[in-house]
């Protein structure tokens, strides 16, 4: 058996896997302390099926710890961040559209170096050790615990990056972490760096949260392995997240698609995740979310790391119900929603109370709610079914229809038949479909690079890079027989020469459960 656990920004689902097979599944409101909420859920799941700590292989968790620690600027590290690419890249030094707030919350210092190379891998200038000294001298000055390290075109050649690591170490010590920019982001050195110093401001958190999350796992007994979800879908030991805090931005719509994939046994659907603060619209294609295309902002910063394609309206259990116009949210009482909607003796109006006046769900006192007027309940939700037919309307990318799933405790917001797309598909323990995806996630590699490749010499390269793709999964976990390549992309990029390529490929596979 094993454990899945989402803890979201209302609430914590757990479920207990039997295989594909879900034997229990229970929602707690989140606690403001996460480690409490994880060992509530753990014991709620004992409750309702008794097991012992020897029966769990491994223990599952999502966990939005990171990204709110970043939104809120919050509990980060003193970080520096150290660019490669002296005489280039001056015009724009590190950290250059970063909001103020987010830089003081880091003590952010940024530094320029020598190094760097173009596209094809020829080299912009030799690193130069005592200079590097130098700035690693001042970082230790300014009380530095953290250092990003980012070069030109890395994920072509990521000598650079090593070298410079390993000098910037011999100056700080082993205390200080460094996080490499071609391990994190892809092509493009703006949005691969920022999302590299992201990483590094959350490496002290990441131990510290890790050790939290086991500490609560050991508490209950249960010694397995503790794995958590990151964006992609795909699962990460506790050292990759100590490692590589930000690959779990996003795993939260990713669980919940995931999940959605299993119990609704579709592979390619429209998802609709409604929990207490927001409604996550996303594509699942291949039983794996649609990934975006485009620069993803994370707290007003620009980056490109893998994220679903999500889009997030302000609709869940917990928004706030505009009495004159009945427009539902953005505004949400989130995890205080067991004390401030009216059906819990509360005196705000929130789209729980809505959904219990129309009978759609059976929570707290539903008389608190009779004197609604019909016909103003029938409008927020008409509403509500008309905003996100339209989100998932922008999502789909041909006008084929799209089978549409809705997973989430607030999916009792929405009618069985969305305008549109007609029916709704609400699988069997559609409300923990969250855990139930962070607990079936495989493990994944993931190669992104740019390839100067020579005439005649393609299908050697592809190849070589499948092969690569396929060894990174099976190092971060999965069993060797049963990974898969599931994403292939070339793009060849005409206005550079040399026959430059970009080749992206993603390996996935089951998780290997031997400890």
């Amino acid at each position: 058996m094993h454990i899945g656990i989402d803890v979201g920004g209302t609430n914590t689902d757990a479920v207990l896997m039997k295989g594909s097979e879900t034997l229990v599944g229970i929602k707690h409101s989140t606690t403001p302390d996460v480690t409490a909420g994880i060992i509530q859920a753990i014991q709620g799941l004992r409750e309702k099926n008794s097991f012992e700590g020897a029966d769990i292989s491994a223990v599952m968790i999502g966990t939005t710890h990171f990204i709110n620690a970043l939104v809120q600027a919050k509990r980060l590290a003193p970080t520096a961040a150290l660019r490669l690419g002296l005489p280039a890249t001056q015009a724009l030094p590190p950290l250059v559209d970063w909001p103020e707030e987010l830089k003081g919350a880091i003590e952010a210092r940024s530094y320029l170096a020598h190094g760097g190379y173009e596209f094809d891998g020829r080299p912009i200038s030799p690193l130069n050790p005592e200079e590097l000294r130098a700035h690693a001298a001042d970082m230790r000055e300014h009380g530095i615990r953290s250092v990003a390290i980012s070069s030109v075109f890395s994920p072509v050649n990521h000598d650079l990056e090593v070298e410079a690591a390993r000098i910037v170490s011999e100056v700080l010590g082993d205390d200080v972490a460094i996080s490499l920019s071609h391990e994190i982001g892809r092509i493009g050195l703006l949005e691969r760096e920022n999302a590299t110093v992201i990483n590094a401001a959350l490496r002290e958190l990441a131990s510290e949260i890790v050790d939290g999350l086991t500490a609560a796992v050991r508490a209950e007994g249960i010694e397995a392995p503790i794995f958590l979800s990151q964006n992609d879908g795909t699962l990460m030991d506790e050292d990759y997240v100590r490692r590589y805090p930000v690959a779990t931005f996003a795993s939260g719509p990713t669980n919940s698609m995931r999940g959605a994939a299993l119990t609704s046994g579709l592979e390619t659907c429209a998802v609709i995740d409604v929990g207490g603060t927001t409604a996550d619209v996303g594509l699942l294609i291949n039983g794996f979310p649609r990934e975006t295309a485009n620069e993803v902002k994370v707290a007003g910063v620009r980056t490109n790391f893998r994220m679903p394609d999500v889009l997030s309206l302000g609709i869940g259990g917990g928004s706030i119900v505009d009495t004159e116009t009945a427009e539902v949210g953005p505004e949400s009482v989130g995890y205080q929603l067991s004390t401030k909607a009216l059906v819990f003796g509360g005196d705000v109006l929130t789209a729980t109370d809505i959904a219990v006046a129309a009978g759609r769900a059976s929570i707290g006192d539903a008389s608190k709610v009779a004197h609604l007027d019909s016909a103003f309940v029938q409008r927020v939700l008409d509403r509500i079914a008309e905003r996100v037919a339209e989100a998932v309307d922008r999502m789909r990318t041909s006008p084929d229809p799209i089978p549409v799933v809705a997973v989430g405790g607030g999916s009792v917001l929405l009618p069985d038949v969305l305008p549109i797309f007609g029916e709704v598909s609400k699988p069997e323990n559609y409300a923990v479909a969250n855990a139930i995806g962070a607990s079936i996630a495989q493990v994944g590699g993931e190669i992104d690079k740019v390839y100067s490749i020579a005439p005649g010499a393609r299908e050697k390269t592809i190849t070589e890079v499948r092969a690569e793709a396929v060894e990174k999964a099976v190092a971060a976990g999965a069993k060797p027989d049963t990974v898969a390549i599931i994403d292939f992309d070339e793009v060849p990029i005409p206005y550079l020469p040399g026959n430059a390529t970009r080749i992206r490929v993603k390996a996935v596979g089951d998780l290997s459960m031997e400890g």
